[in-house]
């Protein structure tokens, strides 16, 4: 889960369909996003990040996503 961009959701008082909304996204992809399912290409991490004041980059760092290896290598 990437509880960064919770955190940053909900310090700017907006739902996930806003920031889907803004970011031209369906609300249900932003909810994968944020729970760490899925990772977002370059151009809407860099939508969402500008929305939410945060570095786009975070979207790419391992320590700030969840990931599914050990599902995908057993």
């Amino acid at each position: 889960m990437r509880n960064w961009l919770a955190k940053a959701r909900k310090q700017k008082m907006l739902t996930h369909q806003k920031v889907a909304d803004l970011a031209g996204v369906k609300r249900q992809y932003y909810g994968m996003i944020e729970n760490g399912e899925r990772t977002p290409s370059v151009g809407t991490a860099k939508k969402i990040a500008g929305i939410l004041e945060v570095e786009w980059t975070l979207f790419f760092d391992e320590k700030g996503n969840k990931t599914l290896r050990k599902t995908n290598t057993a």
